[in-house]
């Protein structure tokens, strides 16, 4: 597949951002300096405007957090706690039948025949 250079500006071209001017200097419209404090009053006003659009936009999908009671809290780092030292005692179990499980196999491979049985 061949590539045009025209192809490639059009690329380039499309990917090179775009400068937006706001105040062109050579308008006639704003050579005089009320024309300018109108044109900033406007701009700042709707920038305003869309400030306030903006944050009651924001109030409305800000998800409401419910603060928990210090009693509340305790009671679920209790409850934490608890998982805890259960998963510890559990692991602590699994890993002995483990062990277990793994001499009565090396016993039974080495001829042990009872040991076969676990």
């Amino acid at each position: 597949m061949r590539v045009t250079p025209f192809f490639c500006a059009a690329i380039i071209g499309a990917m090179m951002p775009t400068v937006a001017l706001a105040d062109d200097p050579n308008d006639a419209a704003m050579r005089n300096a009320a024309a300018r404090a109108h044109d900033r009053e406007m701009t700042r006003q709707l920038n305003r405007e869309e400030g306030a659009r903006v944050r009651q936009r924001d109030a409305r999908s800000t998800p409401r957090w419910r603060v928990a009671g210090d009693d509340e809290h305790l009671a679920r780092s209790r409850d934490h706690e608890r998982a805890m030292a259960d998963y510890a005692r559990n692991r602590a179990r699994y890993e002995r039948d483990m062990l277990r499980w793994r001499r009565a196999v090396a016993a039974c491979r080495a001829g042990d025949y009872f040991a076969c049985d676990n």
